[in-house]
């Protein structure tokens, strides 16, 4: 695998991530780390729009338009050059500056093992905790059917 391409796979991986996380808890863990960052210049938003949500009848039939969805998104600059992106679902200006800001600081030497370490790391504990969470859920209201068979059949 070349290296660009790992490169691709790891900064996707961070984003979706990234975007996914609560809003509460992205936005302490970056004030934290704010003041120690090289600074970013918005380029292009944050901006809200919409983005048309599409699906496939039975995963390969046709595909048709579902409906619209809510996303926000920005771009940013260092001033050494790095660009950072971000699209995340709804309308969160804020979040929208912050993963961008993330994502063009993950593209330094220094700085992309601090955002694994901060950032991506408890995204990654936050998503197995709900999918537990949504384990136990669906565990507690599972009904097990049973048939009874009488003696003389």
């Amino acid at each position: 695998m070349s290296r660009m391409h790992h490169f691709n796979e790891d900064r996707k991986r961070r984003l979706d991530l990234l975007a996914s996380s609560a809003q509460a808890d992205l936005a302490e863990r970056y004030a934290a780390l704010e003041p120690t960052a090289p600074p970013a210049t918005p380029v292009r938003g944050p901006e809200i729009g919409t983005v048309m949500l599409r699906g496939r009848a039975g995963g390969g039939g046709a595909t048709f338009n579902l409906g619209e969805a809510t996303v926000t998104r920005a771009t940013v600059k260092l001033a050494t050059g790095e660009v950072g992106h971000a699209i995340v679902l709804g309308r969160h200006p804020q979040k929208a500056s912050i993963v961008a800001h993330l994502d063009a600081l993950s593209q330094l030497s220094d700085w992309v093992q601090v955002i694994e370490t901060n950032f991506v790391t408890p995204a990654l504990a936050e998503q197995d905790a709900a999918r537990i969470r949504q384990a136990e859920e669906t565990e507690a209201t599972r009904v097990d059917f049973f048939t009874m068979v009488r003696g003389e059949d």
